[in-house]
This record gives C-alpha cells, sequence and structure tokens, in this order.
C-alpha cells in the first residue's frame, strides 16, 4: 500500500478505535436499514453522513485497554496481513446477515430484518473477538 494511503488509514483507525466510535458505529447497523425501508434519499444522506463521520469525528483512545480499541486495532492489522482464516468467514457471514436485513427492509418484513440485523450484530461481536485475540497475539510485531 502506497505510503499516503496507508498513513491515512492509520489516522481513521486510530480514531476509530475510540470505543465511542466502535460501539456506535456497531450499534449503528440496524439505521443502515432505514432509507432502504423508507425508500427516501434524505434519509439515506443523513445514514450515510453518520457512517462517514463516525470513524472520525472521535479522538484516539488514551490507552488500548479497552475490548472495542483492542478489537479495532486488530482488524486494522488483520486487515492490511489479510490471512485467509476462520475470521473471514465469520466477517463474510456477518456480511450475509446484513444483506438478508437490507432485503428484508426492501419488502418491508421487520421480523426477518430484524433477525438478520441481530445475527449480524452477534457475528460482529464475534469478529470483534477474533479481532482482539488477533491484536493481542500480534500487536509487538506490528509496523
Amino acid at each position: 500500500m502506497p505510503g499516503r494511503l496507508k498513513a491515512l488509514r492509520r489516522k481513521i483507525f486510530a480514531r476509530h478505535s475510540s470505543p465511542w466510535s466502535a460501539w456506535t458505529r456497531l450499534l449503528s447497523a440496524p439505521l443502515v436499514l432505514v432509507p432502504v425501508w423508507t425508500r427516501r434519499w434524505s434519509h439515506a444522506a443523513g445514514v450515510a453522513a453518520w457512517m462517514l463521520a463516525n470513524p472520525v469525528i472521535f479522538p484516539p483512545p488514551a490507552d488500548d485497554r479497552s475490548f472495542a480499541t483492542k478489537a479495532i486495532l486488530g482488524e486494522e492489522m488483520w486487515i492490511e496481513r489479510r490471512p485467509k482464516d476462520t475470521a473471514m468467514a465469520v466477517n463474510m457471514a456477518a456480511s450475509a446477515a446484513g444483506v438478508a436485513a437490507a432485503i428484508a427492509a426492501r419488502k418491508r418484513r421487520a421480523l426477518p430484518a430484524t433477525a438478520a440485523t441481530a445475527t449480524q450484530i452477534a457475528l460482529l461481536l464475534v469478529y470483534w473477538r477474533m479481532m482482539n485475540e488477533y491484536y493481542e497475539k500480534h500487536r509487538d510485531s506490528a509496523d
């Protein structure tokens, strides 16, 4: 990855590793369904603005003791190395649950949309645990 792009990614992840950023972003997953359900561009613009701003509006954490901080920093390291491991499968399953939620929202089926979103968040928490462990294992060898 070119140096400038890597430095930009590092700055974004440094702020996104704030527990406030990480947790509010995770719990914002249902917001993505609002514009799909309502079919309003104004809702899509608001949700998009929040999702773009969230990783950079919070200050970097003071330390890496938080579970969420370790998960996000682990994800940054994992993205750089991109190992084909169980975490990739869990992340893909979470993405598939998100797509299923969007399809259900498009059809205005509340129960399936809710179930798929809950599944997505649960899988993301499993992924976070994996990223937390990845961070703990590899933080001393970070570039």
